[in-house]
Parts: structure tokens; sequence; C-alpha cells
């Protein structure tokens, strides 16, 4: 995917364009509907949080496996979050890279250059473009679904992806972003997400697996 936006660059500038009119610039990012939509996402971003530390609170009022992996699934949220959208995405990428928005540069109106994916620059003092910081937290809400009971997951998952998709999107219609920034940024938080599901819930549960498995069972 870098690859892609490294070769040709175009693609981001032309996506943005689509977005954007001489003299009204970016003027999405005035509609009433999409502004309500965006400042949406610290409700339901609030509401996750609460989701896994209840799910911590409750599993510690229970016992046995079942208990253990909720615990687990909570905290997978929380270090997920923590990691991925807070230390790499904010903490790292969004104040060290020094990626211009859309909105700053000079295709779209104003009259800093277009910087490519992964080259640090000074045109941006902070809080830049590259990565997507909403698309991150938004891509993070998707795992919530591993709170969602199995019967449930479709009926819940379908809406919720839909919304975080649309979140993200947003940000480019804006011109607070590009397409790059928010395809990586969903790249890199789901990396993030996997090391970390593998690091709290799968590799817990399989140690603990073969820990009460018999010793002909694990041999055969």
């Amino acid at each position: 995917m870098t690859a892609l936006f490294l070769v040709l660059p175009s693609v981001d500038l032309a996506v943005s364009d689509t977005f954007y009119q001489a003299g009204a610039g970016f003027w999405l990012s005035e509609n009433p509907f999409l502004r309500a939509l965006r400042k949406s996402s610290s409700v339901v971003m609030g509401a996750v949080l609460i989701a896994a530390v209840g799910a911590m609170i409750q599993a510690s009022r229970g016992e046995g496996h079942r208990a253990a992996v909720l615990a687990r699934k909570g905290g997978f949220l929380l270090l997920g979050f923590a990691l991925g959208p807070g230390l790499l995405v904010n903490g790292v990428l969004k104040s060290l890279w020094g990626r211009p928005r859309p909105v700053h540069i000079q295709p779209f109106g104003d009259d800093v250059a277009y910087e490519p994916v992964w080259r640090i620059s000074e045109a941006c003092a902070s809080n830049c473009s590259f990565v997507s910081g909403e698309s991150s937290s938004a891509a993070w809400m998707v795992a919530a679904l591993v709170l969602v009971p199995r019967r449930w997951r479709l009926a819940v998952g379908v809406p919720l992806t839909l919304y975080a998709t649309l979140l993200s999107l947003n940000r480019i219609a804006f011109g607070g972003h590009f397409l790059s920034d928010v395809l990586l940024s969903w790249s890199l938080t789901a990396l993030v997400m996997g090391l970390t599901w593998r690091l709290v819930v799968a590799a817990p549960a399989v140690a603990r697996v073969r820990r009460l498995a018999p010793a002909d069972a694990v041999t055969a």
C-alpha cells in the first residue's frame, strides 16, 4: 500500500481534489450532518472505553475460563487503544512526521508543498496529517466487536464498520487528511490490534490449554 502512494502520489491529490472547489475550498466541512457525524465519534469512543472497563470489572466478579477471557478482551481493547491510536499514531507519527494536511497545500489554495507518505518534513509543526488519528480510533472501535456475543456480531458489525468507514472518509472530505493517511492508519492500527490480541488474549489462552491438557494428549 505504501508503494502505491510513493509511486503514484497523484492518487492522493486526485481523491482530495474531488472534494475541493476553487473559491469554496473543502465545502463539505460545513455540512451540518457531517460535522455532527464527526462529533459523535467522541461519544462512541467513550462508550467503547467504558464497555472495555466494564468487561474487566464484570470479569473480576466471576471465576473460571470465561471470566478470564472476558477480562483479557477488555484489556486487549484498552491496551490496543493506548498503543495504536495513542502511542503510535498520535504520539509518534502525527508528532514527528510533519506532513501538511490537504487544506494547507498549494493545489488546494494554500502555500505549502505536498509531501508524500513516510517523508519526514518540517512543513507542519504539530497535529499533522500523517497518519489520521480519527481513522485510527475508528478502526479501533471496530475491534469492540470482541465484546459482542457471536450471535449478534453480524448485526452489530455491519453498521459499526460502516460508521467507522464514514468517520474516516469524512476526514478526506473535510481536507483534513489524504487517502493514504486514512488507509495507512487503518493498516497500522490493525497490525497493532492483531499483535495485542496475540499477546493479551490468544497466547494466554493457548498456554492455559497446554497446562490443563493431559500429557498423552499433548504429545499424541
